[in-house]
């Protein structure tokens, strides 16, 4: 029964749910759901630097084992894409997201601390380490690691990141539509849904087209290097995109990438190699989706969308979405740690931020996954005779 009704419906139920009954619950029944907000959020917090640990070490070690150049041209070129993807969202959704929806001040909410009803009580969960010394250690643990013959802490981290895995897929993600339908109870009871789902409908549209974008984009650069027509080449990828629509799993539609790819007419060497690893590391798709949806929530709230700002936050997303766990919502729980460090979300900030990045999950995963076709056509090129 949960395979059939999946994380999405049970999200698209919250929210219409949160909505209808937030216009007619007593506030009891809302502050109610806003203690319970403020413990998920506690414990949110208190896990997002377990995560960070969790999936960046095991990630980065991996990255130090396989077939030399070959492994490090393909980290490049994944980790290029990702940040092109990255920028291009930046750009595109700052200049059109303001005026697609009338212009910051026209849709910012009325003090987002005040208008949201307050929790009953509060639990104190103040996590082990901050943001920023998490993502030191794991850099630091993750290049020894890689560097190390042995594998005795390669393996206890491995066994840390199941673990956590675990909390994510058996605790975080049963408890979001939860989370989310409480937070669109208390924006609906405070009068303020309306603005957050003209925001949320015009996101969604610019992100399926910057997927396309996207797309077209690697193709034409893997179809000018190798004199191929781009277009043929994408029809060639098209079925992975189909099975990642279904799937919402990178991993899961990796045997049919595989075949796709290698019928593009790249090495076999080069494919069986390449595809496998760009389904953990190339997260073009997903990277769009974040940076997108950061951006919209951002305008939500009233928070000044600055280059200065997401530069950092562009570059540090591209190497931990090499940490995104194979779960529906993996990109955007590796990321809440950066969210919260860099761009300053709060807890409902994070709450719309997932709730809006689950709900096209599933294009994003199958734009990651036909990207990866492209770049493996590029990888075989640039590795020919090395």
């Amino acid at each position: 029964m949960k395979g059939k009704f999946g994380l999405l419906p049970r999200i698209f139920l919250a929210i219409v749910l949160g909505i209808l009954l937030g216009l007619v619950v007593p506030k009891v029944i809302v502050e109610i759901m806003a203690t319970f907000n403020s413990i998920f959020n506690g414990f949110l917090g208190f896990v997002v630097p377990l995560i960070i640990i969790a999936f960046i070490v095991p990630g980065i070690a991996q990255l130090g084992k396989g077939s030399g150049k070959l492994l490090g041209i393909s980290t490049l070129i994944a980790y290029l894409s990702t940040l092109i993807a990255g920028f291009i969202a930046y750009f595109v959704a700052s200049n059109l997201l303001p005026k697609l929806v009338g212009g910051t001040g026209s849709i910012e909410l009325e003090n987002p601390e005040e208008f949201l009803v307050g929790g009953l009580f509060e639990i104190g969960m103040p996590p082990m380490l901050d943001i920023m010394s998490a993502l030191i250690f794991s850099f630091i643990m993750g290049l020894g690691i890689s560097a190390l013959k042995g594998d005795v802490l390669k393996k206890g981290f491995e066994e840390f990141s199941v673990i956590i895995e675990k909390v994510i897929s058996y605790i975080i993600i049963p408890l979001l539509p939860i989370h989310i339908f409480g937070i669109f109870m208390n924006m609906t009871f405070g009068g303020q849904v309306a603005k957050v789902l003209s925001v949320f409908g015009v996101v969604f549209v610019l992100i399926i087209i910057l997927h396309v974008f996207m797309l077209l984009l690697q193709y034409t650069t893997a179809g000018t290097l190798t004199g191929k027509n781009p277009l043929k080449l994408l029809k060639v990828m098209s079925p992975a995109y189909f099975t990642a629509l279904g799937t919402q799993s990178s991993a899961a539609t990796i045997p049919v990438t595989l075949r796709q790819a290698r019928q593009t007419g790249a090495s076999e060497k080069v494919t069986d190699f390449t595809v496998p690893l760009f389904a953990t590391i190339h997260l073009s798709g997903s990277t769009i989706t974040i940076v997108s949806c950061a951006i919209g929530v951002m305008l939500i709230n009233g928070q000044d969308i600055l280059l200065s700002s997401f530069i950092p936050f562009i570059f540090m997303l591209g190497i931990t979405m090499i940490a995104a766990p194979g779960v529906p919502g993996g990109a955007v729980m590796a990321a809440i740690g950066l969210l919260d460090s860099m761009l300053g979300f709060n807890g409902a900030m994070l709450g719309l931020m997932i709730a809006l990045y689950i709900a096209q999950d599933s294009f994003g995963t199958a734009t990651n996954v036909t990207g990866d076709g492209a770049l493996a056509i590029i990888v075989d090129k640039f590795s020919k005779g090395k």
